[in-house]
């Protein structure tokens, strides 16, 4: 659009002339032009200036136009002046929740879909899809809320609607594995059992099922309906020749999260005589020791949460990255379209999700041989970068709080202490069965579990009273700073690990803290990551193939409370002695790897 014609509507919207259709086909079109900021100062022109019985109309749109420009006070205030102009009319309202979603008002704006929820009917085609978008934004925050029971509640009510809801179904899924809702797949309505395995998403999938190709299937449904496709590559194919190897690190968890503990030592580490280390970040300001070790370890820290994907991308590329490692994969927060614009000519996965990814773009997985067989290989869409000794790095350097007494804990001072601190999504009705034999075969032990939420601790409860155990059997702690939660391990005998999704940096906190830990592994990554750890950590005798060898291995060590010290001793020894706690070692042998690779650009397609 023209500059002159711009000058004229501006005139003729402050002459009170502009019809309003006029305005809006006008303000979409400079939009349409990225001229935005003109869009919403002629908005605002002419509703100043122009009286109109369709004014509330005029501010939705000046609502959308300025949170589409990050103006969410604007935006909000906008939205509520087309609210006051009409009560009735619904798209500001759900709009509004948005914004105040955004702004991180979350109870203002439950209020708003609240009322969409109360007041608009479900049993019209014009106001269903307004229902719809309430019930579900109802559901996905009071998820984010941890309030988990009415979450669900109003996403069962959404699918009672319109059960061919793929996207509610993931979240609904999720939900209910979080409460230990068994069997997790329930039949719901008119939802086909198939559409309910086909939304499962790929994080959720890992607590599902051992079979790689399902979870391989899994990734790449997802991938193929949210990620942008043929897009253009943004990365120099052969490389930039820098004298330092630039390797960026992006993850919206460089905060208080098991990723940024896990790692923070290793970015202390790289050699910067010859790496070069970058941070992008979407991550909040949680102000934790850890996100501060996090930021002084890198040379360059970059907070991307205000670009888009597509400026972010163009960001990564103007500096020149060699290496980009996404620490995210398939889990909340990942930003996959800004790695669809391939910004790096080898881009990694690490950690964020224990699986693969399905997406084209992603070149290789850290990983070790244990974790990822050779004959496994097949069910990425990476390939596999073979660390030799352990795919797992540690921070040597955390802290550690004084070991509580088990009476302070509620635990029995003279009892076999079984623990899984693992988040209770983990929890499956067969592996729970398993614990409860336990439990039976060993008399008066206890299961210390973490107290996730109040629906899955009345659930397992009652899953306890159903197989014949007493429920004061399962003792529920509450979560803890990092510290304190690491010196409980000090009291326990012996973790039990979870299948089909093993603990990852649970396992390592265990182990660190000289618990020994019993696994059963299998065949995907999930299923195998606490056995990379043992194997690293020469106690191959803890991982068991079969539930049957698992339950036996863990009442004969409940009977045999001698060996899990000897193990207990053993692992103090490796913290110092052994491989699996080496982060130096850990960090010369990942920038090996990454060295190999950059000598061999474009990148190859063989596993190193």
């Amino acid at each position: 659009m023209r500059d002159d014609v711009i000058v004229s509507l501006l005139m003729q919207a402050w002459n009170g002339q502009l019809e309003l259709l006029q305005l809006i086909d006008q303000c979409s079109k400079l939009e349409q032009e990225r001229r935005a900021p003109l869009a919403a100062i002629l908005y605002q022109t002419w509703l100043k200036r122009t009286p109109s019985t369709h004014a509330h109309a005029a501010y939705f749109n000046l609502g959308a136009t300025l949170s589409n420009l990050g103006d969410l006070v604007a935006s909000e205030e906008a939205y509520r002046q087309a609210i006051a102009l009409s009560p009735g009319f619904i798209q500001p309202r759900l709009n509004l929740g948005l914004v105040l979603e955004r702004r991180g008002f979350l109870d203002q704006a439950v209020e708003e879909w609240l009322w969409v929820e109360r007041n608009v009917p479900a049993d019209t085609d014009e106001y269903k899809p307004f229902l719809l978008l309430a019930l579900n934004n109802l559901g996905r925050v009071l998820e984010i809320k941890k309030e988990y029971r009415d979450a669900t509640d109003y996403l069962d009510r959404s699918l009672s609607i319109d059960p061919t809801q793929s996207d509610v179904l993931h979240h609904w899924v999720f939900l209910r594995m979080k409460q230990c809702c068994w069997p997790v797949y329930r039949p719901t309505g008119k939802v086909s059992p198939e559409l309910m395995e086909n939304s499962t998403s790929a994080l959720a999938m890992l607590a599902m099922t051992d079979d790689p190709a399902v979870q391989l299937a899994a990734a790449r449904r997802y991938a193929d309906k949210k990620v942008l496709k043929d897009l253009p590559s943004l990365a120099k194919p052969g490389g930039y020749g820098h004298r330092k190897i630039r390797i960026g690190y992006c993850s919206s968890d460089f905060c208080l999260h098991p990723v940024a503990m896990l790692m923070v030592e290793m970015f202390e580490s790289h050699d910067r005589e010859k790496f070069e280390v970058y941070a992008y970040c979407w991550s909040p300001e949680d102000g934790s020791e850890v996100r501060k070790r996090v930021i002084a370890a890198m040379d360059h820290f970059q907070r991307i949460d205000q670009l888009g994907d597509e400026e972010a991308a163009c960001l990564i590329r103007e500096h020149e990255i060699d290496i980009l490692v996404d620490l995210q994969g398939q889990t909340a927060g990942a930003r996959m379209n800004m790695l669809a614009y391939r910004p790096a000519p080898i881009q990694i996965t690490y950690l964020g999700l224990p699986a693969t990814t399905g997406l084209p773009f992603i070149d290789y997985v850290i990983a070790d041989r244990f974790l990822i067989p050779e004959e496994e290989a097949r069910y990425y869409s990476e390939m596999p970068l073979y660390m030799p000794d352990i795919y797992q790095v540690s921070d040597r350097k955390r802290a550690l709080g004084t070991p509580p007494s088990r009476a302070s804990c509620g635990l029995p001072e003279d009892r076999f202490v079984y623990c899984s601190f693992n988040n209770n999504f983990k929890f499956t009705p067969e592996m729970f069965s398993v614990w409860m034999n336990i439990l039976r075969r060993v008399s008066g032990s206890v299961l210390w579990l973490l107290a996730d939420n109040p629906w899955a601790e009345t659930n397992l409860r009652q899953e306890a009273i159903n197989q014949g155990i007493e429920p004061s059997r399962l003792i529920f702690t509450e979560r803890v700073a990092p510290e304190n939660y690491l010196a409980r391990y000090q009291i326990a005998d012996l973790f039990l690990d979870t299948f089909p999704f093993n603990a990852g940096t649970t396992a390592n906190d265990a182990l660190w803290m000289g618990l020994p830990v019993l696994t059963r592994s299998g065949r995907t990554f999930a299923s195998r990551m606490a056995g990379a750890l043992l194997t690293a950590a020469n106690l191959g005798e803890l991982i068991t193939y079969q539930l049957s060898d698992y339950e036996e291995k863990a009442v004969a060590l409940g009977h045999r409370r001698t060996e899990c010290e000897r193990m207990r001793a053993h692992l103090i020894r490796e913290r110092t002695q052994g491989v699996l706690f080496d982060t130096h070692l850990f960090v010369r042998n990942l920038e090996s790897r990454l060295l190999q690779l950059t000598m061999h650009l474009p990148t190859t397609s063989s596993p190193l």
